[in-house]
């Protein structure tokens, strides 16, 4: 089973990823790294160079073009739901799962987004980037996680098995 996580940047992807891919024994690709390895550079500094747009078809093409091995974990940065193809591809081949993190929870975390890498902050407030984003993750998650602002990462990976137990157990999604 191949399981990729969306949500908003400070979502918790990069985090709950590891430890879920340690729990249920399987690979782990955490996209944000692999770009930076393979241009050699930071998110924000892609952006700073070369835009917004450069950063989703960098993302694209790297997700695109990723060979996935069985029983992974994939983690997204929070801009891949700007790219229709990279969802289609991650949608026909695992199960997306949305870590719904509430917008006060991310303000909080996010005290150093200027440097982060998202996409859409030279135009638009976080509180902007995430109305704009959010519905983009319901629509494409098979499966939703609400994480409340008390939950830990082991909350979380406890709350994602739950769910995966359910759908192993009745074939099919509970949103």
């Amino acid at each position: 089973m191949i399981l990729t996580l969306i949500g908003m940047s400070g979502g918790g992807k990069s985090t709950v990823g590891k430890v879920l891919a340690r729990r249920l024994r399987y690979r782990r690709i955490d996209t944000d790294k692999l770009i930076e390895d393979t241009k050699g550079k930071k998110l924000q500094s892609l952006i700073d160079e070369d835009g917004d747009m450069a950063l989703i078809g960098i993302e694209q093409d790297c997700i695109l073009s990723m060979q996935l091995p069985d029983d992974c974990i994939i983690s997204t940065g929070g801009s891949v739901v700007y790219s229709e193809k990279s969802m289609n591809f991650l949608k026909e081949n695992s199960t997306i799962i949305f870590l719904d993190v509430p917008f006060t929870t991310l303000e909080k975390r996010l005290s150093n987004i200027g440097n982060r890498g998202v996409v859409g902050l030279k135009h638009g407030s976080l509180y902007d980037i995430y109305q704009e984003r959010y519905p983009l993750y319901e629509n494409y998650a098979d499966m939703t996680i609400h994480v409340s602002d008390s939950d830990s990462v082991r909350d979380v990976v406890k709350k994602i098995i739950g769910r995966l137990d359910i759908v192993l157990k009745n074939g099919k999604y509970l949103k």
